[in-house]
């Protein structure tokens, strides 16, 4: 009887995020980077040091970051690629791993895109999860998933609000290019993404699929700025 009224709690919850979903996803975008994602108040982020402040944008220094990552999804979908790669990330945390450790929930979850040659071929999409620093020195390995580590990782950045569909990803990403046009970050990114392409942008979501106000998203190009230097 728990299970029944716990399952059909969660299908009310289902039901009401996706009527609200199609009306969220078109409302307007707030671009400004003047406040801390709220989920990050809650649960574990990654630190940074915020480097610069533009208009549009901000640049961030990673110190170092650890993800548990997903193997590149094919897709012609973002959405449907981050759906895939959360699945599989969820069932990590909620034990399914080698040591059958739970782990706490952390944001933001991060999808790393190489988009595809043409409208109709399908994209690249990694998506990972923030691991907690207190599993940091000893995470636990999963099929299918691998460890991503940072070291020093630079990071221009885009806020939006919303929820995110296809079309804002490419859209966004083109704003934080031209926001940073013609500055030394722009050169740098140009240059790291030269040297490594695995990547060209990264979109990262900070926000349960439950909540619909204060939603925060991020449009991130990483490059590494002493690498770039030396090209």
């Amino acid at each position: 009887m728990v299970l029944c009224v716990t399952m059909n709690v969660w299908m009310i919850k289902l039901c009401l995020f996706l009527i609200l979903v199609s009306k969220l996803c078109n409302a307007g975008y707030s671009t400004k980077l003047d406040f801390y994602p709220p989920p990050c108040k809650r649960i574990e982020c990654p630190n940074y040091e915020l480097i610069e402040s533009g208009k549009d944008y901000e640049i961030r220094l990673y110190n170092s970051a650890m993800w548990m990552s997903t193997a590149p999804i094919d897709d012609i979908s973002f959405r449907e690629a981050t759906r895939t790669g959360f699945r599989s990330l969820f069932n990590y945390i909620r034990g399914k791993n080698s040591f059958h450790e739970t782990i706490e929930m952390t944001a933001p979850v991060m999808t790393q895109v190489k988009p595809s040659d043409g409208p109709f071929c399908a994209s690249a999409f990694v998506v990972s999860f923030y691991v907690p620093k207190k599993n940091q020195p000893n995470p636990p390995p999963a099929k299918g998933l691998h460890l991503q580590k940072w070291s020093k990782t630079y990071v221009a950045v885009r806020q939006f609000s919303g929820f995110v569909v296809d079309d804002d990803i490419s859209k966004e990403a083109a704003a934080l290019s031209a926001s940073i046009a013609g500055t030394k970050w722009a050169a740098a990114v140009d240059k790291s993404q030269a040297a490594d392409n695995t990547a060209i942008y990264t979109v990262a979501q900070y926000n349960s699929p439950f909540e619909f106000k204060n939603r925060v998203n991020e449009i991130w190009f990483t490059f590494d700025l002493d690498k770039a230097s030396a090209i």
